[in-house]
């Protein structure tokens, strides 16, 4: 009987005569240990944090970000972990800046295992009255980006024959419904669109006979720099942890379990 979930399963067993606990970890990162994994958008919040865990579990890391002197802060911090987090300068709305990133990426660490395509812009821009460029800006990113970067990490995966790859989308409940604030449309939308590629990406795989696993995460409401601040002061929420552990945790399933959907939310969130 599993009694709660976290990173780790709290198993009640039974046996004549005895009651007894076991603390189990969730998953198998250790196939992971030495290999390279590409964050986008790692200068803070949940990338942040998935870069920090993945490090931690022996994988050589490239955080990609605009505030790139963040990441090179977070190198610092982890250079007595297992792995290493290298800090790579790249605006992802720009395509010309990923293709040159993942130029890198392969030249001096040899390839990439996994993706997690995290980057995101937010701006309340309404359908009513808000601009073109906070529109395009939210499209070229959460969109876009996203894709293009999908795309060069595949090739270097078929490239290197890697069938065991993993690409993450980081999405958000935003994916899947409308809230009722109805604030930004256009960011739902984009996000709705990462649901939409997630499945396309996985029936792509299928027909292309790979292994590679195609995985969406949707957190509610999380504690970083994207929600507005009244938000985080009067709503449930969750750490960037939270996120890195559900990261941790599709990551470590076995060859043929595939985490197509993960939804996180705070206790007591309401949407």
């Amino acid at each position: 009987l599993i009694l709660r979930m976290s990173r780790f399963a709290i198993v009640h067993v039974y046996f004549p005569g005895h009651n007894t606990l076991i603390m189990k970890e969730l998953g198998n990162m250790e196939r992971w240990a030495g290999r390279v994994g590409v964050v986008t958008g790692t200068s803070s919040g949940i990338g942040a944090s998935i870069a920090e865990e993945l490090v931690k579990k022996g994988l050589n890391v490239v955080g990609i970000a605009r505030r790139v002197e963040r990441v090179e802060q977070l190198a610092k911090s982890l250079k007595s972990e297992k792995g290493k987090l290298y800090a790579l300068k790249c605006d992802v709305s720009k395509e010309s800046e990923i293709i040159e990133a993942f130029h890198w990426i392969k030249k001096n660490l040899g390839g990439v295992d996994i993706l997690v395509n995290n980057a995101a812009v937010a701006i309340q821009a309404p359908m009513i009255n808000g601009q073109t460029e906070q529109w395009k800006a939210m499209l070229d990113t959460n969109v876009i980006g996203l894709s293009i970067c999908t795309r060069e990490a595949l090739k270097i995966m078929k490239e290197n024959g890697v069938d065991d790859g993993h690409i993450i989308h980081i999405n958000s409940i935003a994916g899947h419904r409308l809230p009722p604030s109805n604030r930004s449309v256009m960011y739902h939308a984009t996000k709705n669109a990462v649901t939409v590629l997630a499945e396309g990406l996985r029936r792509e795989l299928i027909k292309n006979n790979s292994k590679i696993k195609i995985t969406s995460v949707s957190p509610g409401l999380v504690e970083t720099e994207l929600p507005p601040k009244e938000y985080l002061e009067t709503m449930p929420i969750l750490a960037p942890k939270d996120i890195a552990d559900g990261v941790l945790y599709v990551l470590g399933t076995p060859p043929h379990v595939q985490v197509h959907e993960l939804t996180i939310k705070p206790v007591g969130e309401i949407i």
